[in-house]
């Protein structure tokens, strides 16, 4: 254990005591009680930080719905998509899909609040949005018979990879 001095100025003059200091501590916390400082994460988690642009789309006193608009229309989009996929249109819903990630991505990167429509970091979300949205809809856009995109060179890999 460590002994700290602390110097205390009283009427008499100046009078040292001595400090035991078991743990370092750090300001004062919301009660004015020192807090314990440590490197180590906690065992248990008490609180989450939420992430960038998380806050409430639209103001609070605004119905839970318009504080959710954001990811509201995702959502909205990608279960019309799944319809359309359902009753037989599959190019055309799995496009819808697409297009709702993106959607996503795009709102995530121009609004300041998108309210649940965040989960992690703005960058990591837009990426996850954007990469995910744009594989779907290049997907359902070389899907066969017909596909609307050819790229040549896919044909050319396959036939390297599967043997005859």
């Amino acid at each position: 254990m460590e002994k700290a001095a602390h110097a205390d100025e009283t009427a008499e003059g100046t009078d040292v005591e001595e400090l035991e200091v078991r743990d370092p501590v750090s300001a004062p916390d919301a009660e004015g009680r020192p807090r314990r400082v440590t490197r180590r994460f906690p065992l248990f988690t008490k609180d989450t930080a939420r992430p960038e642009g998380g806050g409430r789309a639209a103001g609070g006193d605004a119905p839970a719905p318009a504080r959710q608009w954001p990811l509201l229309a995702v959502l909205g989009l990608v279960g019309v998509g799944l319809l359309v996929t359902a009753l037989d249109a599959f190019r055309i819903g799995t496009l819808l899909v697409g297009v709702a990630l993106l959607g996503g991505a795009v709102l995530r990167w121009v609004l300041p609040g998108v309210g649940m429509l965040a989960v992690r970091s703005r960058f990591t979300d837009i990426a996850t949005y954007g990469v995910l949205g744009l594989a779907i809809v290049l997907l359902a856009m070389m899907v066969q018979p017909n596909p609307w995109l050819v790229i040549p060179f896919l044909k050319d890999t396959l036939h390297f990879t599967v043997d005859t």
